[in-house]
């Protein structure tokens, strides 16, 4: 059996000018990157405007695995199955970050025969994108500590400067350090931090901003310090507005690929969504809507992390809302919330499974509470067995939900036709638009909505620091922002060893901060990390180059 990059390797790609010009681009609409992806141009962009809405379909999913379950796979082959259905669709996906590419989960252009080309550069350093957002982030943190260095005329206070480094690496070593040391002429010494470039409120402000003007003022609110009389000190006091806009410029036009079968894809932007939104970006998934009749997102890890964000963050401020939710589960991620370990889960254990099951009706319950159509689908692995997949149907359809296999690792869009059908066939359907709370509701309520209705906690306990800070964000005026959760993306607590749909726990929020630029306030639960660490055996470990430069282990 070939590994995901091998069939990637061997697969017929066409010219990326083929593809663009098969949505109706001519020459000047985009710029190529090479042979095999381009961006948009910001004049094909603007001409966008005023043409009618597609259709708009999110997938997400139900609580993983450490190995994720193929979201991203399912979301591929969906796209390639409107293509057999003779379906005009575009994918819009996040572009992959280098930390779970080295590090445990792998890369995120699907897998099988439903994956994203060229594989091997979208899970590398692809169009620069991801560097842009590192280079704009730590451009504002040198211009930060050269102020300070140059007279601190803003009057910063060392001691709470809140701004932090990034790189697109999981680096734990980085996570709490000094800088500054040395000479008089090398800075003040302080502490300081690093977070991984997809948790930077950069990338969060690229993802939601819809044009340059809105990235400028975005950019311009971002809070970086305080000074020694508790004033927020921002990205326009400190001058940096301008500079960093130049790095973003071409990071904020969307990059176009293809699918193993030709099918477009947009790539742009990529928060987690454990301890960011989680969403590609709201250009590009405006201009997918407007250039087909149906576009497929989705959104990160499960829906009480991605799916929720969409709807309370992405949707809130963008005004974009789906018509139909694919809800994906697997077999193994529902064993695994049954309690069998890793190393099991491909052996049939229907006890298991009816064990973990209510994981999955957790994540229904959730869907419906936004008001949209879904659809739930079982990712097929071939471990799974038939009396396995028969009590996921039933389940299914005793809670009234459709329910459809989904086949595309192995069989590509043919593998996805029926759920697509399903999927097209329910974006018809009544829905209603219902968020989780109300703007004016005050952060503590909002953190407490999402707390007890999509995680299912009796309360939440906020440390003395959370609480002091959440007081003081609302007494500065962030009170009417949404809420971006940083939590395990392993359970619906907070606790990633509390498998299933737990019960009567409380959700401890240990940190709150305001992504002012971004339009939301992030509040950290449990043990989340902003700077993830590598694991005992990385995949960076089963990475190499053969001697003709072919890059092997990726997957």
């Amino acid at each position: 059996m070939l590994s995901d990059i091998e069939i990637a390797q061997k697969a017929d790609i066409r010219p990326i000018a083929e593809i663009a010009h098969d949505l109706g681009l001519k020459e000047g609409d985009f710029e190529n990157y090479g042979k095999y992806k381009a961006k948009l141009s910001e004049e094909y962009l603007r001409s966008l405007e005023g043409k009618k809405d597609g259709k708009l379909i999110l997938v997400t999913a139900i609580n993983p695995t450490p190995a994720g379950e193929g979201k991203t796979t399912t979301t591929v082959g969906l796209g390639q199955a409107f293509a057999k259905l003779n379906k005009n669709a575009i994918i819009a996906l996040r572009e992959p970050s280098l930390g779970p590419c080295f590090g445990i989960k792998g890369g995120a252009a699907g897998g099988g025969m439903s994956q994203v080309l060229p594989m091997e550069e979208l899970n590398l350093h692809f169009t620069g994108d991801f560097h842009a957002v590192t280079s704009a982030n730590n451009l504002l943190a040198a211009l930060i500590d050269n102020h300070i260095y140059q007279g601190n005329k803003l009057g910063i206070d060392t001691r709470n400067v809140v701004w932090k480094r990034c790189m697109d690496m999981n680096d734990r070593a980085l996570r709490n350090i000094i800088v500054g040391l040395g000479n008089k002429t090398d800075g003040f010494a302080r502490q300081d931090h690093f977070i991984i470039t997809v948790a930077s409120e950069i990338m969060a402000i690229l993802c939601l901003s819809k044009d340059i003007d809105d990235l400028k003022e975005r950019l311009s609110r971002i809070v970086v310090a305080y000074d020694l009389t508790g004033k927020e000190i921002t990205a326009k006091d400190i001058g940096a507005v301008g500079s960093m806009t130049a790095l973003l410029l071409d990071a904020m036009r969307p990059n176009l690929v293809q699918t193993l079968e030709h099918t477009p894809v947009l790539v742009h932007g990529g928060p987690f969504a454990n301890i960011a939104h989680g969403c590609n970006s709201v250009r590009a998934t405006r201009a997918a809507l407007k250039m087909a009749d149906y576009c497929i997102t989705e959104a990160g890890f499960g829906a009480d992390l991605g799916a929720e964000k969409f709807f309370n963050i992405k949707c809130r401020t963008s005004g974009l809302w789906p018509d139909a939710v694919c809800l994906v589960a697997t077999v193994r991620a529902l064993k695994y919330n049954g309690g069998v370990p890793k190393t099991e889960l491909g052996s049939e254990n229907v006890d298991a499974l009816k064990a973990g099951i209510v994981n999955l009706e957790k994540h229904i319950e959730n869907i419906r509470s936004f008001g949209v159509p879904m659809v739930v689908t079982l990712n097929k692995f071939s471990s799974d067995t038939d009396a396995e997949i028969t009590f996921v149907k039933e389940f299914c359809e005793s809670k009234g939900c459709g329910f459809e296999i989904c086949e595309g690792w192995e069989k590509g869009g043919e593998g996805a036709v029926k759920l697509a059908e399903k999927l097209i066939a329910a974006t018809e359907g009544a829905g209603e638009k219902k968020l989780t709370y109300p703007d004016d509701a005050s952060l503590t309520a909002k953190i407490e909505a999402v707390a007890k209705n999509i995680y299912g906690a009796d309360g939440v306990s906020f440390s003395s620091s959370a609480a002091k800070k959440i007081k003081n964000l609302e007494d500065a005026g962030y009170g009417k922002l949404p809420v971006c959760m940083a939590k395990t993306q392993y359970s619906l607590s907070d606790d990633p060893k509390a498998l299933g749909r737990p019960s009567g726990f409380t959700l401890n929020v240990r940190d709150a901060y305001v992504s002012a630029g971004a339009g939301f306030v992030v509040a950290l639960t449990g043990d989340i990390m902003t700077m993830p660490g590598l694991s005992a055996s990385p995949a960076a470990y089963s990475i190499d180059v053969d001697d003709n430069g072919k890059i092997t282990g990726l997957f």
